[in-house]
């Protein structure tokens, strides 16, 4: 790992605050990423408090969430958000066999619209940079505009995340093998 983790007794007042606000919240820990955002304080305030809600509070279900997350884990071939989102996606009730496909790059089969439209929006973003119009459309009709924008905004928070994750090179724990070829 490129990072040197601080420990609480070396990090900052700021840094503290921050990291004290991560464990009082829904999270009890310190997201990984975290860890490194921390260089900027500021940065490392907004990012936790945007991922907390965004894993936490948001209108989709957390399979639905999750599905969005293992779609950008997968584009970024990022090893520790797949290791941990995976088993956050079974745990909300993603189907193991659309999991499997995710982080074998097939097209997963989908009996619920919304999963199916999520997983495009998804793929469309990050693959074409934008969402044709059709796609557009079908979103709005399926999640509405409160759930495309939550969908767009996983899968940028995630891609800063896993951005974050590969630059330092964050290990996955200790007994744990890389999943994603």
């Amino acid at each position: 790992m490129r990072l040197n983790l601080l420990s609480p007794g070396e990090m900052s007042a700021e840094q503290r605050a921050i990291y004290d606000e991560s464990i009082a919240s829904k999270r009890g820990s310190p997201p990984p990423p975290m860890m490194a955002w921390l260089a900027s304080p500021e940065m490392a305030r907004h990012a936790t408090r945007l991922g907390a809600f965004l894993r936490y509070d948001t209108s989709l279900t957390p399979a639905l969430s999750e599905l969005a997350i293992l779609v950008t884990a997968r584009h970024w071939t990022a090893q520790y958000e797949w290791y941990a989102h995976k088993k956050m996606a079974l745990d909300g009730g993603l189907d193991p066999r659309i999991i499997e496909a995710i982080r074998d790059r097939r097209t997963p089969s989908f009996d619920n619209p919304k999963a199916q439209v999520i997983y495009d929006v998804a793929r469309a973003l990050h693959e074409a940079k934008g969402l044709p119009q059709p796609l557009y459309d079908e979103a709005m009709r399926l999640l509405g505009e409160r759930g495309l924008v939550e969908v767009i905004g996983l899968c940028g928070y995630y891609t800063m995340v896993s951005m974050t994750l590969n630059a330092y090179q964050f290990p996955l724990p200790d007994g744990e093998t890389p999943e994603l070829a």
